[in-house]
């Protein structure tokens, strides 16, 4: 991987020539990747393949070293580099406008050509009278916008090295002023996988790169001690607090501001939505004044939906900010907005500025920055994994209960599908409650009537469970179950017979454990039918049940109110819908209130 380039991008701005122009290289590599690079005056750039030139160009055909733009006197490109003080030629030179050049003096349109790849040098901000710039127009102050005001956790000061850090009035103000002319980004790719752009060889470092390497010592040690305090942090205040600490230790930030993006129940992020954790600023001076800050929110909008990291500076210096009085009335002169990011989601943004008007940040800043928010990230994702794997463990246990496990996972997989209301589909419904019960209660202890029941439900979902039923509910020492809901299958209707004689055999087997503990055995009746009920969920926004009703539901509690002990019964639709395939003894047709015909009855032979 080369090495991380920053990208400027400019924007429209009238300015007049000078001197010491800014420029821009625009590159284009052999691979099809495209970015820019700043030119500033007084200075060297180093191009080549290593990592530790300013412009790393990935092309085979480039030499390590290849050359250098010398920009204290204007813009001069030199073929080669320097070692031991002596000047070293490149060995598949550089072209300028198609001709080899050994040096040359850039201007405004000049092409370049290293190796494979393509540089296109440009002025910023010279003004070129065939094509003015219209005057801008001035934002429209005068329309107060809208400001979206979002409650924030109350967050706690602490020392930084230098100075006192204040938490920030509750709520931040948003704005939707335009974006600034000097800007630099990071890349989602780069903010994740940025490397060192310093290479280990055995030539001795320059002032420069040794500068440079302390540089970044100093921000790996911020990030080291970052890693250990987030590794035993599971509270979201304390994961920002603790982000906020490191980027004022190692920004000239005056203010920070954690916003988190509000998300769906099934983890999906809303972009577009971002809700204050936190607030700090450098000292109470700026605290008393902080009611007046906003955010922008055309750079939190581009930096969630782009992926990038954002320093925008010169602000106030800017025309196309003219009217914009949320950075150019508060003397905001460098704005960085990194985004928290992971390999899987963007969960937010740090946003930090500040506010004195003659200082600005640079993009080492951005770097630290950048890597801050990406840790915070991975912290942020972290603490939301186990809440959720929390609520998801209690619904599980809450949903285990009534639901065989391939349902559970379903509705977990589907939140959505948890609102009121119902859908008509085929099911068969199961009932069934021991008989003669009233009077075992009536000569039993009530705790061993307790302890009697809970084995026997206990015993009786497991057997539900094991072929694919639903329990809808106890009622007193019956039960209901439903088989083809939440989900219908073809053998809905085997299911629950299968079922059902297994819960027989399943009561025989608890008698023969009860009887040497004194209870008496008992005995239960079972009724099956199949058919069209509405299975949703019922109630009340507060409180609601997963179940069954409508005529369905009825006839199967009919045919259970029927049954004599050790008894299953079964109508016509639940014999026709298991296939004929169980023995069954055809019964006396059942008169059911508010039915014309009598229902066909039949027994099922299970011992």
């Amino acid at each position: 991987m080369g090495r991380t380039v920053p990208q400027f991008i400019t924007r429209p701005c009238r300015l007049q020539s000078s001197t010491a122009l800014n420029a821009i290289l625009t590159i284009t590599e052999p691979n099809g990747r495209v970015f820019e690079y700043g030119i500033v005056p007084g200075r060297q750039f180093t191009i080549g393949r290593a990592k530790e030139n300013d412009i790393v160009l990935n092309d085979r055909r480039v030499s390590r070293r290849h050359a250098y733009i010398d920009s204290s006197t204007g813009y001069r490109l030199v073929d080669g580099y320097f070692e031991e003080g002596r000047l070293v030629r490149s060995v598949n030179h550089v072209f300028v406008n198609g001709a080899a050049s050994v040096e040359a003096q850039l201007a405004d349109g000049d092409e370049i050509t290293i190796g494979e790849s393509k540089l296109r040098f440009r002025f910023v901000g010279l003004e070129r009278k065939p094509d003015p710039v219209p005057e801008p127009v001035p934002y429209p102050s005068a329309v107060p916008q809208p400001a979206i005001h979002f409650a924030a956790q109350p967050a706690t000061a602490f020392r930084t090295d230098e100075t006192q850090a204040a938490s920030a009035p509750v709520g931040i103000r948003y704005d939707d002023a335009p974006l600034g002319h000097t800007m630099m980004e990071i890349s989602a790719r780069e903010i994740i996988g940025r490397q060192s752009h310093l290479s280990v060889e055995t030539t001795p470092a320059t002032a420069e790169e040794i500068k440079a390497l302390r540089r970044k010592a100093r921000n790996l040690e911020l990030l080291y001690e970052m890693s250990k305090t987030l590794g035993r942090v599971f509270d979201l205040e304390a994961i920002f607090d603790k982000a906020t600490e490191l980027i004022f230790r190692g920004t000239p930030a005056d203010r920070v501001v954690a916003l988190l993006a509000d998300e769906t129940p099934d983890g999906k992020i809303l972009e577009y939505s971002l809700v204050q954790v936190g607030a700090k600023v450098r000292d109470m001076s700026v605290a008393q004044s902080s009611e007046k800050l906003t955010v922008s929110r055309t750079i939190t909008n581009k930096v969630m939906s782009e992926k990038v990291a954002i320093l925008s500076q010169d602000a106030r210096t800017d025309e196309m900010f003219r009217g914009a009085e949320s950075i150019v009335a508060q003397g905001v002169r460098s704005t960085i907005c990194a985004p928290l990011i992971t390999e899987s989601n963007v969960h937010g943004v740090l946003y930090a500025d500040r506010l004195d008007p003659f200082a600005a940040f640079s993009p080492d800043h951005l770097e630290l920055i950048s890597a801050v928010a990406a840790q915070t990230a991975v912290t942020v994702e972290t603490v939301k994994s186990h809440k959720r794997l929390a609520r998801e463990e209690v619904a599980r246990a809450n949903y285990g209960r009534f639901m065989p496990e391939y349902v559970v996972r379903q509705l977990l997989n589907d939140p959505q599908s948890f609102r009121l209301g119902g859908v008509n589909q085929l099911v068969t419904v199961l009932f069934a409650d021991i008989r003669g019960f009233t009077a075992l209660s009536e000569r039993e202890k009530p705790e061993r009537i307790v302890n009697l029941l809970n084995r026997y439900f206990s015993a009786m979902s497991e057997v539900i469970f094991a072929h694919g039923g639903t329990l809808d509910k106890y009622i007193g020492d019956g039960l209901m179950a439903l088989f083809g809901a939440p989900t219908a299958t073809p053998v809905d209707a085997v299911n629950a017979v299968k079922a059902a004689v297994a819960m027989q055999k399943r009561t025989i087997l608890l008698n023969s454990e009860t009887q040497a503990e004194g209870f008496p055995p008992i005995s239960i009746g079972i009724g099956l039918h199949t058919g069209e009920a509405t299975v949703g969920y019922i109630g009340s926004d507060k409180r609601s049940e997963y179940t069954a009703i409508g005529d369905t539901v009825n006839l199967a509690a009919r045919l259970e109110s029927n049954s004599t002990g050790g008894q299953i019964l079964l109508s016509h639709a639940s014999a026709a819908a298991a296939g004929g395939v169980f023995p069954v003894i055809q019964r006396e047709p059942l008169i059911v209130k508010n039915r014309v015909q009598p229902v066909e009855l039949f027994e099922l032979k299970w011992s």
